[in-house]
Protein backbone atom coordinates (compact mmCIF):
# COMPACT_ATOMS: atom_id res chain seq x y z
CA UNK A 1 0.00 0.00 0.00
CA UNK A 2 2.96 2.04 0.65
CA UNK A 3 4.33 1.49 -2.42
CA UNK A 4 1.58 2.34 -4.49
CA UNK A 5 1.06 5.46 -2.32
CA UNK A 6 4.47 6.69 -3.33
CA UNK A 7 4.13 5.85 -7.07
CA UNK A 8 0.68 7.45 -6.89
CA UNK A 9 2.34 10.82 -5.54
CA UNK A 10 5.18 10.64 -8.73
CA UNK A 11 2.65 10.01 -11.39
CA UNK A 12 0.80 12.66 -9.70
CA UNK A 13 3.82 15.53 -9.87
CA UNK A 14 5.35 13.82 -13.49
CA UNK A 15 1.64 15.32 -14.49
CA UNK A 16 2.03 18.71 -13.45
CA UNK A 17 5.50 18.57 -15.04
CA UNK A 18 3.88 17.96 -18.22
CA UNK A 19 3.86 21.07 -21.05
CA UNK A 20 0.80 23.32 -21.07
CA UNK A 21 -0.21 22.74 -24.33
CA UNK A 22 -0.41 26.57 -25.20
CA UNK A 23 -1.58 27.55 -28.78
CA UNK A 24 -2.92 30.18 -30.94
CA UNK A 25 -6.79 30.30 -29.82
CA UNK A 26 -6.28 30.12 -26.20
CA UNK A 27 -3.44 32.85 -25.91
CA UNK A 28 -5.93 34.99 -28.52
CA UNK A 29 -8.83 33.99 -25.48
CA UNK A 30 -6.34 35.26 -22.69
CA UNK A 31 -4.89 38.48 -24.34
CA UNK A 32 -8.48 39.35 -25.26
CA UNK A 33 -9.71 38.87 -21.35
CA UNK A 34 -6.59 41.14 -20.26
CA UNK A 35 -6.56 43.76 -22.79
CA UNK A 36 -8.41 47.35 -23.04
CA UNK A 37 -8.02 46.96 -26.90
CA UNK A 38 -7.01 44.24 -29.41
CA UNK A 39 -6.54 44.43 -33.11
CA UNK A 40 -4.90 41.53 -35.39
CA UNK A 41 -4.39 38.09 -36.59
CA UNK A 42 -3.93 34.98 -34.19
CA UNK A 43 -0.41 35.02 -34.33
CA UNK A 44 0.46 38.12 -34.33
CA UNK A 45 -1.77 40.81 -32.01
CA UNK A 46 -1.68 44.61 -31.05
CA UNK A 47 -3.33 45.44 -28.27
CA UNK A 48 -3.10 47.87 -25.57
CA UNK A 49 -2.97 47.40 -21.57
CA UNK A 50 -3.38 50.17 -19.36
CA UNK A 51 -2.74 52.55 -22.33
CA UNK A 52 0.73 51.00 -22.87
CA UNK A 53 0.71 49.61 -26.51
CA UNK A 54 1.92 45.92 -26.94
CA UNK A 55 2.58 43.25 -29.42
CA UNK A 56 1.96 40.05 -29.44
CA UNK A 57 3.63 37.34 -31.90
CA UNK A 58 3.86 33.92 -31.67
CA UNK A 59 6.12 30.69 -34.19
CA UNK A 60 3.61 27.84 -33.03
CA UNK A 61 5.97 25.32 -35.95
CA UNK A 62 8.83 26.69 -33.60
CA UNK A 63 7.21 27.02 -29.92
CA UNK A 64 8.17 30.47 -29.52
CA UNK A 65 6.25 33.65 -28.28
CA UNK A 66 7.01 36.81 -27.39
CA UNK A 67 5.29 39.92 -25.76
CA UNK A 68 6.62 43.05 -26.34
CA UNK A 69 5.88 46.79 -25.71
CA UNK A 70 8.16 50.17 -27.53
CA UNK A 71 9.28 52.54 -25.19
CA UNK A 72 11.21 54.91 -27.23
CA UNK A 73 13.81 54.92 -30.05
CA UNK A 74 17.39 53.95 -29.59
CA UNK A 75 18.68 57.09 -30.64
CA UNK A 76 17.39 59.30 -27.82
CA UNK A 77 19.25 56.14 -25.44
CA UNK A 78 22.51 57.43 -23.88
CA UNK A 79 25.39 55.69 -22.66
CA UNK A 80 24.05 55.83 -19.06
CA UNK A 81 20.40 54.57 -19.86
CA UNK A 82 22.11 51.71 -21.83
CA UNK A 83 23.98 50.85 -18.78
CA UNK A 84 21.50 51.07 -16.52
CA UNK A 85 18.70 48.83 -18.83
CA UNK A 86 21.48 46.35 -18.66
CA UNK A 87 22.07 46.33 -15.05
CA UNK A 88 18.21 46.07 -14.46
CA UNK A 89 17.94 43.07 -17.00
CA UNK A 90 20.07 41.76 -14.70
CA UNK A 91 18.56 42.79 -11.60
CA UNK A 92 15.13 44.32 -11.24
CA UNK A 93 13.81 43.21 -14.70
CA UNK A 94 12.74 39.74 -13.75
CA UNK A 95 11.03 37.47 -16.62
CA UNK A 96 11.45 40.80 -19.08
CA UNK A 97 14.74 42.26 -20.63
CA UNK A 98 15.08 45.71 -22.26
CA UNK A 99 15.71 45.27 -25.94
CA UNK A 100 17.08 47.02 -28.93
CA UNK A 101 15.50 45.83 -32.40
CA UNK A 102 15.13 47.76 -35.57
CA UNK A 103 15.98 51.29 -33.95
CA UNK A 104 13.58 50.96 -31.05
CA UNK A 105 13.98 49.79 -27.55
CA UNK A 106 11.77 47.26 -26.77
CA UNK A 107 10.35 45.61 -22.74
CA UNK A 108 10.51 41.77 -24.18
CA UNK A 109 9.21 38.75 -22.77
CA UNK A 110 10.58 35.62 -24.75
CA UNK A 111 8.92 32.08 -23.63
CA UNK A 112 8.32 28.95 -25.23
CA UNK A 113 4.60 29.04 -26.53
CA UNK A 114 3.38 25.51 -25.67
CA UNK A 115 4.77 24.96 -22.20
CA UNK A 116 3.16 29.14 -21.48
CA UNK A 117 0.54 28.79 -18.77
CA UNK A 118 -2.47 31.12 -18.12
CA UNK A 119 -0.50 32.70 -15.32
CA UNK A 120 2.44 33.00 -17.04
CA UNK A 121 0.65 34.91 -19.54
CA UNK A 122 -1.09 37.13 -17.27
CA UNK A 123 2.24 37.86 -15.14
CA UNK A 124 3.97 38.28 -18.55
CA UNK A 125 1.95 40.92 -19.84
CA UNK A 126 1.79 43.05 -16.14
CA UNK A 127 5.75 42.98 -16.23
CA UNK A 128 5.85 43.66 -19.98
CA UNK A 129 3.83 46.93 -19.00
CA UNK A 130 5.95 47.79 -15.72
CA UNK A 131 9.10 47.23 -17.39
CA UNK A 132 7.69 49.95 -20.32
CA UNK A 133 6.28 52.48 -17.74
CA UNK A 134 9.01 52.48 -15.48
CA UNK A 135 11.91 52.55 -17.76
CA UNK A 136 14.20 55.67 -16.59
CA UNK A 137 12.84 55.41 -12.76
CA UNK A 138 13.44 52.31 -11.54
CA UNK A 139 14.11 50.18 -14.58
CA UNK A 140 11.27 47.35 -12.86
CA UNK A 141 9.26 44.59 -14.21
CA UNK A 142 7.25 44.55 -10.56
CA UNK A 143 6.11 46.60 -8.17
CA UNK A 144 8.97 45.14 -6.36
CA UNK A 145 12.48 45.14 -6.96
CA UNK A 146 14.84 42.01 -6.95
CA UNK A 147 16.86 42.48 -3.34
CA UNK A 148 14.13 44.84 -1.64
CA UNK A 149 12.15 47.81 -1.53
CA UNK A 150 9.05 48.27 -3.80
CA UNK A 151 9.01 50.80 -6.99
CA UNK A 152 7.02 53.86 -5.35
CA UNK A 153 10.38 53.62 -2.75
CA UNK A 154 12.46 53.55 -5.23
CA UNK A 155 11.09 56.87 -7.42
CA UNK A 156 10.70 58.84 -4.39
CA UNK A 157 14.66 57.86 -4.25
CA UNK A 158 15.55 58.78 -7.81
CA UNK A 159 13.33 62.20 -7.33
CA UNK A 160 15.11 62.99 -4.17
CA UNK A 161 18.10 62.54 -6.16
CA UNK A 162 17.65 63.95 -9.35
CA UNK A 163 16.47 67.38 -6.51
CA UNK A 164 20.23 67.21 -4.82
CA UNK A 165 21.63 67.07 -8.28
CA UNK A 166 19.55 70.14 -10.06
CA UNK A 167 21.68 72.55 -7.31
Amino acid sequence: MKKLLTLALILAGMNCSFSQNMNNQTLGELITKNADTIGGIPGNWKFIYKEIPMLCVTDEANNRMRIISPITESKNLDKDLLLDAMTANFHSALDVKYAISNGILWSAYIHPLKELSNEQLENAITQVYFAARTFGTTFSSTELIFGGGNVKEKQKEKIEEQKIHKF
